[in-house]
């Protein structure tokens, strides 16, 4: 094969331009380097001559977890926000969730893209080609179904250069699933941080925001009659007065103080969790009245990162006085609350942006680094985070958008980004991330539910969001009141308990039918095609 690469650089004498070939082979690592003039940079991008057949699937990895990322077939094609009105994507910051700011989306049948890795998949034969360090910049891979070719683009526009610069490091992998993603892990030298799978109770799809104290209690004691000593009881947002005032807890709400919550998680056998967003802060908050200047700004506003909460907004991670205030909300949260897991969130918040020192990527990834440092040993899941720069950085990781209470939310929500809610995504996600569980982290596919109350999936697609996350995840979270559940509902629950410790999973994404072990049998499960239109 062979790549061919062009960097575009402003200088003070004008715009130079570079360009070179190399040849690779399947199974290899390659490294692209070139020397730069100083200046700052336009462009870097490549092309692969790549052709895939009509029975071909093209994956390509969504921006952040939460971004909807299917297999495709080479006249598919991702429309974006085509669909609404330019004021309502404004209004919403619809185009601020995912990668919209800062790619384009042709809306073109046969034009696919994605982010750190993609691959060509024909049977059981994945051609996969893959970052192997995304510091230098995201490496963007656009597939050109018409144009039989693989385009790239590395995510460094306005970075100051001069002298090497590594353009493009890259695996080519060609074989069946685990040489390819094997062989990419090793490349890149990263193991997943020491973690078990877990399982246990969260509160955000049942309770939402409307938690206090003694409903969370009246779940505590309702998870004591289920779950098993040292699984995870999980407070989700809805504790904090507002989302970034992190130092106390609402005490309407919470009389008793988080310390004492914590406590009595501990007591009940389980580990205690706290949900937490800590780069971004919603509209109204207490920080954005107190502290404006800790804001991200781009050309003197603040960057609104969405619409949750009536609008939130992205922290300035290079703002001493932020970086610090987390410093202060995790040693509180651990060491004086006494929480020992944390599921932090909307972790893209750090790093919509580069810098002219810093590329997008290598700010997400500083920003990660820096959590892992001020949390510890303390267990972390990441959520709502640009993927390959989580691997390596935290013990379990989202691989999908939120779950819904419906199979697909509603039309109007159809329309709108690809990391909205939604059960089917949700669920085609965790089957096309699998090849990360267990070498990149261990896979959190989101929450199943067993409940027949405030929800309004149909039972047999609250049983295959089920068995799809015991087998492929390696977090499996009710998120109902467990003190509600029939005899019938628990028995169903250990059932899922011993379902998650099957062995050799795969999926066969050609017939839709997972494969398994269980108990020295070998058995299928298939996943309804319907369902997923």
């Amino acid at each position: 094969m062979l790549l061919s690469w062009k960097a575009e650089i402003d200088t003070p004498s004008g715009r130079r331009v570079l360009t070179g070939r190399q040849a690779f082979d399947w199974n290899s690592s390659l490294r692209v380097t070139a020397e730069l003039p100083e200046g700052v940079v336009a462009s870097v991008t490549a092309r692969i001559p790549l052709a895939a057949g009509e029975y071909e699937r093209i994956f390509m990895n969504g921006y952040q977890t939460w971004t909807s990322c299917p297999e495709y077939t080479t006249l598919d094609r991702i429309p974006g926000l085509s669909a609404l009105p330019e004021r309502t994507v404004r209004k919403n910051r619809f185009d601020r969730y995912g990668d919209y700011h800062f790619v384009r989306y042709p809306n073109t049948p046969g034009i696919t893209h994605g982010f750190s890795y993609c691959y060509i998949r024909r049977r059981e034969t994945f051609r996969l080609l893959a970052s192997l360090d995304e510091t230098p910049g995201y490496t963007e891979f656009t597939y050109d179904a018409p144009l039989a070719a693989l385009f790239l683009k590395r995510d460094c526009a306005g970075l100051r250069c001069g002298g090497t610069y590594r353009l493009f490091e890259l695996f080519a992998g060609r074989g069946n699933e685990d040489q390819v993603f094997d062989g990419w892990f090793r490349a890149m030298c990263v193991k997943p941080l020491p973690a078990r799978p877990i399982r246990g109770y969260t509160s955000w799809y049942n309770r939402f925001t409307a938690i206090t104290e003694s409903s969370v209690r009246a779940d505590l004691e309702g998870c004591g009659t289920l779950l098993s000593p040292g699984d995870l009881f999980q407070v989700d947002d809805g504790w904090e007065p507002a989302v970034g005032d992190w130092l106390a807890c609402d005490g309407g709400k919470f009389p008793s103080g988080m310390k004492a919550l914590a406590g009595s998680i501990h007591a009940a056998g389980f580990q205690a969790g706290l949900w937490l967003a800590p780069f971004v802060a919603q509209e109204g908050s207490g920080l954005c009245r107190e502290h404006p200047d800790w804001l991200l700004r781009v050309n003197g506003q603040p960057w609104a990162l969405g619409s949750n909460w009536g609008g939130f907004y992205a922290l300035d991670i290079d703002n001493p006085e932020v970086t610090e205030y987390v410093r202060r909300v995790f040693h509180r949260v651990i060491h004086e609350w006494g929480f020992d897991f944390l599921k932090l969130d909307f972790l893209y918040g750090a790093a919509p942006f580069g810098t002219p020192e810093e590329t997008r990527a290598a700010r997400m990834i500083r920003a990660l680094r820096f959590l892992r440092e001020v949390c510890g040993d303390t267990p972390i899941l990441g959520c709502g985070v640009p993927v390959m720069p989580a691997f390596g950085q935290v013990e379990y990781c989202r691989v999908s958008c939120d779950v819904c209470l419906t199979w697909d939310d509603t039309p109007f929500m159809r329309l709108c980004h690809r990391e909205r809610v939604s059960t089917k995504n949700a669920i085609l996600n965790t089957l096309f991330r699998r090849e990360l569980n267990g070498r990149a982290h261990v896979n959190d596919p989101d929450v199943f539910f067993l409940r027949d109350g405030n929800i309004e999936l149909r039972d047999d697609q609250k049983l295959l969001l089920a068995r799809i996350n015991a087998l492929f995840g390696g977090v499996l979270l009710i998120s109902d009141d467990p003190g509600s559940y029939m005899e019938s509902q628990r028995a169903l629950y250990k059932e899922l308990v011993h379902l998650s410790t099957a062995e050799n999973v795969s999926f066969d994404a050609d017939n839709f039918t997972v494969r398994f072990t269980l108990d020295g049998e070998e058995r299928t499960l298939p996943v309804p095609k319907e369902m997923f239109g």
